[in-house]
Protein backbone atom coordinates (compact mmCIF):
# COMPACT_ATOMS: atom_id res chain seq x y z
CA UNK A 1 0.00 0.00 0.00
CA UNK A 2 2.92 2.41 0.62
CA UNK A 3 6.04 2.04 -0.05
CA UNK A 4 9.79 3.37 1.00
CA UNK A 5 9.65 6.42 2.81
CA UNK A 6 6.58 6.54 2.08
CA UNK A 7 5.40 4.13 4.66
CA UNK A 8 5.79 5.75 7.62
CA UNK A 9 4.44 9.56 5.98
CA UNK A 10 1.60 8.10 4.57
CA UNK A 11 0.63 6.09 7.43
CA UNK A 12 1.35 9.47 9.53
CA UNK A 13 -1.57 10.80 6.85
CA UNK A 14 -3.99 7.67 6.94
CA UNK A 15 -4.53 7.87 10.76
CA UNK A 16 -5.07 11.77 10.88
CA UNK A 17 -7.46 11.25 8.18
CA UNK A 18 -9.17 8.80 9.67
CA UNK A 19 -8.94 10.93 13.23
CA UNK A 20 -10.87 13.94 10.90
CA UNK A 21 -13.16 11.66 9.81
CA UNK A 22 -14.04 10.11 13.19
CA UNK A 23 -14.38 13.39 14.20
CA UNK A 24 -17.06 14.72 12.22
CA UNK A 25 -18.95 11.39 12.32
CA UNK A 26 -18.78 11.84 16.28
CA UNK A 27 -20.79 15.25 16.25
CA UNK A 28 -23.46 13.61 14.43
CA UNK A 29 -25.34 10.84 16.59
CA UNK A 30 -27.52 9.78 13.62
CA UNK A 31 -24.32 9.33 11.38
CA UNK A 32 -22.67 6.47 14.43
CA UNK A 33 -26.02 5.08 14.53
CA UNK A 34 -26.43 4.44 11.22
CA UNK A 35 -22.79 2.92 11.07
CA UNK A 36 -23.41 0.57 14.08
CA UNK A 37 -25.03 -2.44 12.63
CA UNK A 38 -22.19 -2.52 9.96
CA UNK A 39 -19.57 -2.90 12.81
CA UNK A 40 -16.66 -4.98 11.38
CA UNK A 41 -17.81 -4.70 7.81
CA UNK A 42 -14.93 -3.28 6.00
CA UNK A 43 -15.40 -0.13 3.21
CA UNK A 44 -12.52 0.25 0.33
CA UNK A 45 -12.41 3.03 -1.50
CA UNK A 46 -10.18 3.20 -4.90
CA UNK A 47 -8.63 5.91 -7.01
CA UNK A 48 -9.30 4.58 -10.82
CA UNK A 49 -7.58 5.82 -13.63
CA UNK A 50 -5.23 8.28 -11.89
CA UNK A 51 -2.65 9.70 -14.33
CA UNK A 52 0.13 7.27 -14.76
CA UNK A 53 2.30 10.95 -13.99
CA UNK A 54 1.52 11.29 -10.97
CA UNK A 55 2.91 9.28 -7.58
CA UNK A 56 0.15 6.24 -7.54
CA UNK A 57 -2.74 6.49 -4.83
CA UNK A 58 -3.26 4.01 -2.25
CA UNK A 59 -6.15 1.55 -2.18
CA UNK A 60 -7.45 2.42 1.28
CA UNK A 61 -9.51 0.79 3.55
CA UNK A 62 -11.87 1.01 6.54
CA UNK A 63 -13.45 -1.33 9.47
CA UNK A 64 -16.63 0.08 10.97
CA UNK A 65 -16.25 -0.39 14.90
CA UNK A 66 -18.96 -1.40 16.94
CA UNK A 67 -19.18 2.60 18.09
CA UNK A 68 -20.23 3.46 14.15
CA UNK A 69 -16.39 5.11 13.58
CA UNK A 70 -13.76 3.96 11.50
CA UNK A 71 -10.51 2.32 11.87
CA UNK A 72 -7.82 2.38 9.43
CA UNK A 73 -6.73 -1.16 8.21
CA UNK A 74 -3.76 -0.05 7.81
CA UNK A 75 -1.21 -1.84 4.94
CA UNK A 76 -2.96 -5.22 6.07
CA UNK A 77 -6.08 -4.41 3.94
CA UNK A 78 -8.97 -7.21 3.86
CA UNK A 79 -9.65 -8.45 0.77
CA UNK A 80 -13.20 -9.11 1.98
CA UNK A 81 -14.69 -6.15 1.69
CA UNK A 82 -18.76 -4.87 1.93
CA UNK A 83 -18.35 -1.79 0.09
CA UNK A 84 -15.83 -1.22 -2.39
CA UNK A 85 -16.20 2.54 -3.42
CA UNK A 86 -14.10 3.14 -7.14
CA UNK A 87 -13.73 7.13 -8.00
CA UNK A 88 -12.91 8.11 -11.14
CA UNK A 89 -9.48 10.09 -10.89
CA UNK A 90 -8.67 9.96 -14.38
CA UNK A 91 -8.74 13.87 -13.90
CA UNK A 92 -7.02 15.08 -10.67
CA UNK A 93 -7.69 18.39 -11.80
CA UNK A 94 -11.62 18.37 -12.48
CA UNK A 95 -12.35 16.39 -9.23
CA UNK A 96 -10.68 19.05 -7.07
CA UNK A 97 -13.09 21.38 -9.15
CA UNK A 98 -15.92 19.44 -8.48
CA UNK A 99 -15.29 18.65 -4.81
CA UNK A 100 -15.08 22.70 -4.42
CA UNK A 101 -18.28 23.19 -5.91
CA UNK A 102 -19.58 20.86 -3.64
CA UNK A 103 -20.20 17.98 -5.95
CA UNK A 104 -19.54 14.58 -5.96
CA UNK A 105 -17.01 13.44 -8.50
CA UNK A 106 -17.97 9.77 -10.36
CA UNK A 107 -17.93 7.57 -8.22
CA UNK A 108 -18.94 3.18 -8.66
CA UNK A 109 -20.05 1.52 -5.74
CA UNK A 110 -20.84 -2.87 -5.34
CA UNK A 111 -21.22 -4.71 -2.55
CA UNK A 112 -24.13 -4.01 0.43
CA UNK A 113 -27.19 -2.42 -0.22
CA UNK A 114 -27.87 -1.44 3.08
CA UNK A 115 -24.23 -0.34 3.93
CA UNK A 116 -24.05 1.81 0.76
CA UNK A 117 -26.84 3.06 1.59
CA UNK A 118 -26.15 4.62 4.60
CA UNK A 119 -22.88 5.54 3.65
CA UNK A 120 -24.74 7.32 0.74
CA UNK A 121 -26.44 9.37 3.65
CA UNK A 122 -23.38 10.33 5.76
CA UNK A 123 -22.22 12.04 2.48
CA UNK A 124 -25.20 13.66 1.84
CA UNK A 125 -25.80 14.94 5.14
CA UNK A 126 -22.27 15.43 7.12
CA UNK A 127 -20.53 18.70 7.27
CA UNK A 128 -17.75 19.65 9.73
CA UNK A 129 -18.16 22.49 11.93
CA UNK A 130 -14.74 23.93 11.78
CA UNK A 131 -17.02 27.07 13.72
CA UNK A 132 -17.99 24.88 16.65
CA UNK A 133 -14.18 23.55 17.03
CA UNK A 134 -12.96 26.87 16.73
CA UNK A 135 -14.53 27.86 19.35
CA UNK A 136 -12.92 26.06 22.19
CA UNK A 137 -9.38 27.35 21.20
CA UNK A 138 -9.96 30.85 20.30
CA UNK A 139 -13.35 31.85 21.74
CA UNK A 140 -16.93 32.52 21.15
CA UNK A 141 -16.70 36.17 19.04
CA UNK A 142 -13.41 34.98 17.57
CA UNK A 143 -15.11 31.81 16.25
CA UNK A 144 -17.39 33.36 14.45
CA UNK A 145 -15.65 36.12 12.83
CA UNK A 146 -13.59 33.64 11.62
CA UNK A 147 -16.75 31.53 10.69
CA UNK A 148 -17.53 34.29 8.32
CA UNK A 149 -14.52 35.17 6.76
CA UNK A 150 -14.24 31.56 6.15
CA UNK A 151 -17.45 30.96 4.74
CA UNK A 152 -17.13 34.36 2.58
CA UNK A 153 -13.76 32.57 1.16
CA UNK A 154 -15.53 29.38 0.62
CA UNK A 155 -18.36 30.84 -0.97
CA UNK A 156 -16.10 32.11 -3.64
CA UNK A 157 -14.11 29.47 -4.38
CA UNK A 158 -17.20 27.51 -4.72
CA UNK A 159 -18.65 30.09 -6.94
CA UNK A 160 -15.30 30.19 -9.15
CA UNK A 161 -15.47 26.16 -8.82
CA UNK A 162 -18.86 25.54 -9.93
CA UNK A 163 -17.97 28.17 -13.11
CA UNK A 164 -14.61 26.10 -14.10
CA UNK A 165 -16.49 22.71 -13.33
CA UNK A 166 -19.30 23.92 -15.88
CA UNK A 167 -16.37 24.58 -18.51
CA UNK A 168 -14.89 21.33 -17.71
CA UNK A 169 -18.25 19.60 -18.17
CA UNK A 170 -19.38 20.91 -21.61
CA UNK A 171 -16.12 20.46 -23.28
CA UNK A 172 -16.47 16.40 -22.38
CA UNK A 173 -16.90 14.91 -25.58
CA UNK A 174 -19.87 13.58 -26.43
CA UNK A 175 -20.90 9.80 -26.01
Amino acid sequence: MFHGLNTIAGAALMERVTLLVNHVLASESMATLRLQPHAGRCIRVQANGWPGLLPPLPDVAFRITPAGLLEWCGEGAPTDVALQIDIDASNPAKVALLALAGERPRIEVAGEATLANDVNWLFDNLRWDIEDDLEGLVGPAAAHRLGELGRAIASAVRLAAQSLAGVARSAEPMP
